[in-house]
């Protein structure tokens, strides 16, 4: 059982974040990652809807013979977590915007969270804000627009750098020092939010949390691959597949996926 793949889904391809962070820390695992690219954004998508569309992304990957899933996806975590958890017999790890290292660091009381709407309206984020930083200033902004700019290749595009510009004002504003990237597509956009960020304020994304959480239970299961081979490293998508092509940097196969 433990030369099963890990599955990993997303709303699209910024979940491949996640994936590059998960085959850093455990470069033996046999990988399957989904991107279903076809309805993204889910962060404006109703909860129903999310919840409907992660339960068809893990009958795919458990269909594909995978031993743990991770939802490699904001939103979808922040939605849809306790049902696919109680639905599925299967260890299921999910991701949510790291406020809590951002609200324990921080000097000036003030962190600024840029995600989709799904996630910040969800009862998920609104616990954990409250449980993390409820004595801290929290300035949220929703990325609206930037999911669908990533996913139609336009990461260095003009229009994306237009729109961080207006979500980033606000923030600088408060004067806060930590900004929580609460969606995966996010962490594709750090080199242009150093460029109109000030040189204090620090940048936190989850990806690395998660890949040592993936690790944690693949031991506490006793399903860590041992095996020396070359692992397989598949990629889905049901949508055009240049964009998640040009973000994996390396060639990989991707098999489009009608569904």
């Amino acid at each position: 059982m433990s030369k099963q793949p890990i599955g990993i889904f997303d709303s699209g391809v910024g979940g491949t974040s996640i994936w590059k962070e998960l085959n850093l820390l455990l470069p033996l695992e046999n990988t399957i990652y989904l991107a279903d690219s076809k309805n993204a954004p889910y962060g404006e998508k109703t909860k129903e809807e999310i919840v409907s569309l992660s339960k068809k992304n893990i009958d795919f990957l458990i269909s594909k013979n995978c031993k743990l899933i991770v939802v490699a996806c904001n939103t979808a975590t922040t939605n849809a977590i306790k049902v696919l958890r109680e639905t599925y017999n299967i260890p299921i790890i999910g991701i949510e915007p790291a406020i809590k290292p951002a609200a324990l660091q921080t000097k000036t009381n003030v962190i600024g969270i840029l995600a989709t709407k799904g996630t910040l309206s969800s009862e998920l984020f609104h616990r954990a804000t409250d449980l993390f930083a409820n004595k801290i200033k929290v300035v949220e902004q929703v990325g609206e627009g930037l999911v669908q700019l990533i996913e139609s290749g336009k990461l260095n595009s003009e229009e994306i750098k237009a729109l961080l510009k207006i979500y980033l004002k606000p923030m600088i504003e408060a004067n806060i020092d930590y900004l929580v990237l609460g969606c995966t597509h996010y962490p594709y956009l750090i080199p242009q939010l150093l460029e109109l960020l000030p040189e204090h304020i620090k940048i936190i994304d989850s990806g690395k949390a998660v890949a040592l959480q993936t690790k944690a239970v693949l031991e506490q299961h006793l399903l860590l691959n041992t095996s020396h081979n070359k692992p397989e490293l598949m990629f889905y998508s049901n949508r055009e597949t240049y964009v998640l092509s040009s973000l994996l940097e390396e060639t990989y196969q991707i098999d489009y996926l009608d569904f």
